[in-house]
């Protein structure tokens, strides 16, 4: 099990990496999260678009566990450019 914290307490959130673009056709930016599949949020700002990917994460986390799906630890830098 991982050690990674979803709650609101001071634990370090996970440090995932994020694929931020800004979308002409969706007039915002969007936010990927590679590591784990099917995680992305978006925002009108850079700011409320990486906030609302950070409690996406949260809920993914909460939905795997509850399944009782493995959550992936973070890698840090993906190299996919």
């Amino acid at each position: 099990m991982s050690s990674l914290s979803t709650g609101s307490g001071s634990a370090t959130p996970p440090r995932y990496e994020l694929i931020i673009w800004w979308s002409d056709e969706d007039e915002a930016f969007i936010v990927e999260v590679p590591e784990l599949p099917g995680c992305a949020a978006d925002g009108p700002t850079y700011e409320e678009a990486v906030a609302q990917a950070r409690r996406v994460i949260s809920e993914w986390i909460q939905t795997a566990t509850e399944m009782g799906r493995p959550i992936p630890e973070p890698r840090g830098r993906l190299l996919f450019a």
